[in-house]
């Protein structure tokens, strides 16, 4: 069997998360999915808050939410559901301030999670993480185009951030500079994530579709988005499977009824030692008591035939396979 890479979208341990941590087993906030997370040959997630206890919440500019997870918990919970790498690259890394984000990167680097999109500074923000899934070597580039103030400088702390514009000069440069970066690794996949866009939006806009479409032109394999908060149809570029959102896989955020931020999909694309694509399943989850689990008949049946309908526009098409969907890339 070829070794499997899983996606999430957004796990944001902090705010009632935390709280309720404190109270059970780190690793409740898996749910059910515990062990299938554990079991793949690679996980990588958006981790959408600190690891630190330490700081002050961001007062630069007005923010209306402030995310931090206790590590003592945390951490271990990422290790156990067997997390290799996770982007930084978004608009809560700095919530806390410099020093939680200091806090973060040595929590990370300390477990062995491979880490991209922020860092001590703009080289380390923009550096690739390298991950094994099997025999197969896969690189990470990260970006954001949120929170402008998060921004990583050439000696400060922060975000690999960008402007998702084909046409600005800079972004290319920066885009090129990571993408170069990664190749030298010699990675069998380059996956490139990006916390992108506006939350509960259905549809990304055409600017992020020729964003998407570029980064696989400039030879990235998977585009991997997220930010949204409820997920994004699926399209396939010359085979390169983009993702433009993944949507919440742990937080504790209200629902929207109409939107469902509790229910999405964890994402698994088999790949071959060589770093070629053969399969892309997306099984169903949802939110409930601030874990992730299995989604049950009735929310399976609405992420399906939602999905099915987000990714019409792109003409992807599914198959049934059980309770999720399935592409061959074979």
């Amino acid at each position: 069997m070829p070794p499997t890479l899983g996606l999430t979208g957004d796990v944001m341990l902090g705010r009632a998360v935390d709280e309720r941590q404190h109270t059970r087993d780190a690793t409740a906030v898996w749910g059910d999915l515990e062990d299938p997370l554990a079991g793949l040959e690679g996980l990588f997630c958006n981790l959408e808050c600190c690891l630190s206890t330490r700081g002050e919440p961001w007062t630069r500019t007005t923010r209306a939410f402030h995310f931090r997870a206790d590590p003592e918990w945390a951490t271990p919970a990422l290790t156990a559901a067997g997390v290799d790498g996770v982007t930084l690259a978004n608009n809560h890394v700095l919530d806390y301030g410099e020093r939680a984000l200091r806090d973060t990167l040595d929590e990370l680097d300390d477990a062995g999670i491979a880490r991209a999109g922020a860092g001590r500074d703009w080289d380390d923000a923009f550096d690739p993480a390298v991950v094994s899934i099997g025999d197969c070597t896969a690189a990470f580039v990260a970006f954001t185009d949120n929170t402008s103030e998060y921004a990583a400088g050439p000696d400060s702390p922060g975000t690999a951030r960008i402007e998702c514009d084909v046409d600005d000069a800079d972004t290319r440069e920066a885009v090129h500079e990571a993408l170069d970066r990664a190749a030298a690794h010699d990675p069998d996949l380059l996956v490139a994530t990006l916390h992108w866009g506006p939350n509960m939006v259905e549809t990304p806009a055409e600017q992020y579709r020729e964003f998407g479409r570029w980064l696989v032109d400039e030879g990235v394999d998977v585009v991997h988005g997220h930010s949204a908060h409820v997920f994004q149809g699926v399209e396939f570029q010359d085979g390169a499977p983009i993702l433009y959102d993944t949507g919440d896989f742990v937080d504790d955020y209200a629902v929207d009824e109409d939107l469902r931020n509790d229910r999405g999909f964890l994402f698994e694309l088999d790949v071959t030692a060589d770093g070629d694509p053969t399969e892309l399943r997306l099984h169903p989850m949802e939110i409930e008591h601030y874990s992730v689990h299995h989604a049950d008949t009735e929310a399976a049946a609405w992420c399906r035939e939602t999905m099915r309908e987000r990714s019409a526009p792109f003409d992807t098409e599914f198959e049934r396979d059980g309770a999720d969907l399935v592409v061959d890339l074979g």
